[in-house]
């Protein structure tokens, strides 16, 4: 049964009670004093779609359709949900940190995820009246841990910082892409509310990228065991994109509601294809990522134990390859060979167990000191 709310205010205690609830400690975590933010308008006027040129929409009565209203508030429910299922998925780590710069740095994650929710919710709270309310409820009902959260990525387990680190490296990198595009929305309170979460979120994509440096040099970690972990997570980001030939992020783009995410950098050549607006940014999220993948091979010389990022096909649950049998290549493979592929790529017990026993070790991965934490 949803918690009825009369307010924000109402929210708020709700929000104490869910940290009670999933088990957060007393502390720092606890103690921060989270808000809203919103940053300057960059761009008064809508920047793409059928509203191009008209001022941005301030409130929801500003917005002349009933459909684009509904849409809007689905763009925001799928957000906040991503943001309270990361603190779900990570408060197990910590209990146990490799340094109390570690320590630090996950519960400045958390902390800003929680912020983001919060950021969210606000919005919800604020500008779709009972049914917004409704709906920043349910973000605190759902749970990660239960297979709840509305998306794939937020439903699987963060067992290790291993899958910390490769998580915020790849699964808060499309945050940072779906932040982006949102960016530059038609709705004024979300287009300004993305500044802050950006800069942000660009400390969680370097908690992940540093992370995994750290873990490459100190050279411990079997490469072998980091690749399983590597196809274990990317295929969702991949998922995280959406559905190909999306109708919904076809409409979203008409509507104003969510753009390109080099929208800014390409809207002057002319109208992408909607059709192809999730592939569009899937794509370019691979390319980043292929990118990073490589630094990290600096430091592995041993060409054939070198990291790699699958295929588009491989291990999808969305889309056009959902549920079909492609091995990381993105080579078909026989259905009735492809659950013991699978078992010989992705993570298995005893790939956990090595990953446990190694991050015993005082000098798994690379030392920080506390205090060189950005701030």
């Amino acid at each position: 049964m949803v918690r009825k709310l009369h307010n924000f205010d109402d929210w708020i205690d709700y929000f104490k009670y869910w940290q009670d609830s999933i088990g957060l400690p007393e502390g720092a975590i606890r103690a921060f004093k989270f808000e809203a933010k919103f940053g300057d308008p960059e761009v008064p006027h809508i920047e793409f779609g059928h509203y191009k040129g008209q001022r941005k929409w301030p409130t929801i009565m500003h917005i002349p359709d009933q459909r684009i209203r509904d849409a809007l508030l689905n763009l925001i429910v799928y957000q906040g949900d991503t943001e309270f299922a990361s603190v779900e998925q990570q408060r197990n780590l910590l209990q146990h940190a490799p340094s109390d710069y570690d320590l630090l740095s996950l519960q400045r994650v958390m902390t800003e995820e929680m912020r983001h929710g919060w950021q969210m919710s606000y919005l919800l709270c604020s500008h779709f009246g009972d049914e917004g309310k409704r709906e920043a409820a349910k973000l605190l009902e759902r749970r990660a841990d239960e297979g709840e959260r509305l998306l794939g990525s937020f439903n699987e387990i963060v067992d290790n910082w291993l899958d910390f680190f490769t998580y915020t490296q790849f699964i808060d990198r499309d945050g940072k892409f779906q932040l982006k595009m949102l960016s530059v929305s038609a709705f004024d309170p979300l287009s300004r509310s993305m500044g802050p979460m950006l800069k942000e979120e660009s400390y969680h994509l370097g908690t992940g990228n540093n992370g995994l440096l750290r873990i490459v040099k100190a050279g411990k970690m079997p490469a072998e065991v980091i690749q399983r972990f590597f196809y274990k997570w990317i295929p969702t980001a991949f998922d995280l994109f959406g559905t190909d030939n999306s109708s919904s992020a076809h409409w979203a783009y008409i509507w104003g509601l969510k753009g390109r995410y080099d929208e800014r950098e390409s809207g002057g050549n002319g109208e992408p294809d909607k059709s192809k607006l999730n592939e569009l940014a899937r794509n370019l999220y691979r390319q980043e990522i292929v990118k990073l993948v490589e630094r990290l091979n600096i430091f592995i010389p041993e060409r054939d134990r070198q990291l790699k990022v699958p295929d588009l096909k491989f291990n999808r649950r969305i889309g056009m390859y959902a549920h079909q049998h492609f091995t990381v290549d993105g080579e078909p493979i026989d259905a009735a060979k492809y659950p013991a592929y699978l078992e010989s790529v992705l993570p298995r017990p005893e790939d956990v167990a090595i990953v446990h026993d190694i991050e015993k070790e005082p000098d798994w991965i690379e030392p920080k000191k506390a205090d060189s934490l950005q701030q």
